[in-house]
């Protein structure tokens, strides 16, 4: 049996990763700051711990696993990695468990990591045209991301890939385009634009309107969480194949033509409303050029049925939300009434 770590098991891509390696026979061990909120980590052993602290990362990395995945980060949607409010803590915070984590491997000699990176890393001059981004592996220098986050990522991928040329490690490191399922944060300020939408749309009363960010022209392409996890698998099973190589979907949309799948998905007769706000790049979409010819693959499903799944579970946590808020506002009206 297969011995595996995935830091960042707490969160949504490794809550469903854990599950993947669940159902192919490993023993899994999860670390993260707060165990899965919706379940979704079947591990062996959970730590419950902070990837920052090197006492933390000698307890859970240890010489009988086969394999690492790593996946901790501080991260979120535009609104959390695109207003520079959070840049420093991003900064720090990613870069100290990338540390941490990669000299532990190399300490309990580990042979073998698996490293997400982001789509975030590509220059900003290669993606103004939202019709026609550029984003091919090859095409990520000269560097200029559009955000400190990813320059964060960059410069982990390349202590990555240096770690595996001179310890005598096998890493593979991939970059994740932005990845949306169910068991995801949908609320609170870290969600991504997918999610973002889906609860908006939820939330809306019939004949409502809902606010996207910007002019809504710009594009981004969208990938399930259950072909992402098919992508890090294979790319993980590979032979002489480091990468990083793009995990995304070639789909590409614009965020308002977006919301108009979403809402009618949701049935509703809702307007959208464009307002200020962080939009990040004007365009953004995977090239998958390279996974087709190292893996003999790439993500297929469409939009569409992703999105589907993913409004049915997000406006069933809606309703739950608001099921909670009538319950607990009940004494207190019958208070007021007596």
């Amino acid at each position: 049996m297969k011995r595996a770590l995935v830091c960042g098991a707490g969160g949504f891509i490794g809550g469903h990763l854990v599950n993947r390696l669940k159902r192919e026979g490993y023993w899994v061990r999860g670390v993260d700051l707060k165990e899965n909120e919706y379940d979704n980590c079947p591990a062996d052993e959970f730590v419950v711990g902070d990837l920052r602290d090197p006492q933390v990362v000698s307890k859970v990395v240890t010489s009988d696993l086969n394999e690492i995945y790593q996946l901790a980060a501080d991260m979120g949607g535009a609104g959390f990695i695109s207003t520079g409010i959070n840049d420093a803590a991003i900064m720090h915070n990613s870069a100290l468990i990338n540390l941490n984590v990669l000299e532990e491997t190399r300490i309990k000699g580990v042979k073998k990591i698996f490293y997400t990176s982001t789509a975030c890393v590509y220059p900003e001059y290669n993606q103004m045209d939202p019709n026609n981004p550029k984003c091919s592996e090859d095409s990520v220098y000269p560097a200029e991301p559009d955000s400190e986050y990813g320059w964060e990522k960059l410069f982990s991928e390349r202590m990555y890939l240096t770690y595996g040329r001179t310890c005598d490690m096998t890493v593979k490191v991939t970059r994740l385009h932005n990845i949306f399922g169910p068991m995801g944060t949908w609320n609170g300020g870290r969600e991504k634009a997918p999610a973002a939408v889906c609860r908006k749309v939820a939330e809306a009363p019939d004949g409502g309107t809902i606010e996207i960010w910007g002019d809504g022209l710009q594009t981004r392409s969208f990938l399930l969480v259950t072909e992402c996890v098919e992508g890090i698998r294979r790319l993980m099973e590979s032979e002489d194949f480091s990468g990083p190589v793009n995990i995304g979907s070639e789909e590409m949309i614009s965020m308002n033509d977006f919301a108009k799948l979403v809402i009618d998905i949701s049935g509703k007769n809702l307007s959208i409303k464009n307002i200020e706000g962080p939009t990040g790049v004007r365009g953004r979409n995977s090239d998958n050029a390279l996974i087709r010819k190292k893996l003999g693959w790439a993500p297929s499903q469409p939009l569409r049925a992703g999105v589907e799944t993913t409004y049915k579970w997000i406006a069933a946590q809606v309703e739950a939300e608001r099921a909670k808020k009538v319950v607990h506002a009940g004494p207190a009206l019958a208070k007021h009434v007596a």
